[in-house]
């Protein structure tokens, strides 16, 4: 018995199962990094460990214009209620700012940074507020009202245990130094070093505002503070 001619080339000289040159194990292509699809790139391959934390540009201005017309519209309440407060001599800031150490007051710890005391005291608030009020939320609007609420109740907690009795709190500081604070958390967990740099040149930028925003006596005799 004897093969036909020609039968048996073409078995010999490719690889294992193959029917091309010799590739990477289960590749179609050249040999590449380990789980790759082209050239090796850094640990997990996922770009550089800080960046300028641009994301998806369309996504990313989507929500910068959601974060522009909450603090508009932020600011445009909490300046309504100035002149109605003013209207009627702050009494509005004595009735629903915190009084310190008063339990019937902790309801007070939601409204007392709507309320000021002055218009000076609104004035150096306005602008600490809209810019970091913007930058806490242009990354997501959803999760920057989450923080919001957060850092109502703790800044107010804290002005509720912390400032002398018998005294009247109110205003947005505390809002303003919270929204501050989470900008560099988030800017630093988030490797968005942009964010950070932002945030520390606009508390630069403001740093001369946050007198007014110290605690200070006034209104009719009665010790009053900022927050």
């Amino acid at each position: 018995m004897s093969n036909s001619p020609g039968s048996t080339p073409g078995a010999r000289g490719t690889g294992r199962a193959g029917s091309g040159p010799l590739t990477g194990k289960a590749g179609s292509g050249p040999l590449t990094g380990k789980a790759g699809s082209g050239p090796l790139t850094g640990k997990a391959g996922s770009g550089p460990l800080w960046d300028l934390g641009t994301g998806n540009a369309e996504t990313v201005l989507a929500e910068a214009r959601k974060a522009l017309f909450v603090m508009v519209g932020f600011l445009a309440l909490i300046w309504i209620i100035q002149i109605a407060n003013w209207a009627d001599h702050y009494q509005l800031t004595r009735d629903y700012g915190i009084r310190p150490h008063d339990a019937g007051s902790l309801p007070d710890i939601l409204t007392a940074p709507f309320l000021h005391l002055s218009w000076s005291h609104i004035e150096g608030n306005s602008g600490p507020l809209f810019i970091f009020g913007f930058l806490a939320a242009y990354r997501g609007v959803t999760k920057f009202l989450g923080v919001t609420v957060l850092v109502i109740l703790t800044s107010g907690l804290g002005a509720w245990l912390t400032e002398s009795s018998g005294s009247v709190s109110a205003g947005a500081s505390g809002v303003v130094f919270g929204y501050f604070g989470y900008i560099m958390v988030r800017g630093f967990f988030d490797r968005h070093a942009i964010d950070m740099l932002l945030g520390a040149v606009m508390a630069l930028c403001f740093a001369y505002q946050f007198t007014v925003l110290l605690p200070h006596a006034g209104m009719a005799g009665r010790p009053t503070s900022a927050v």
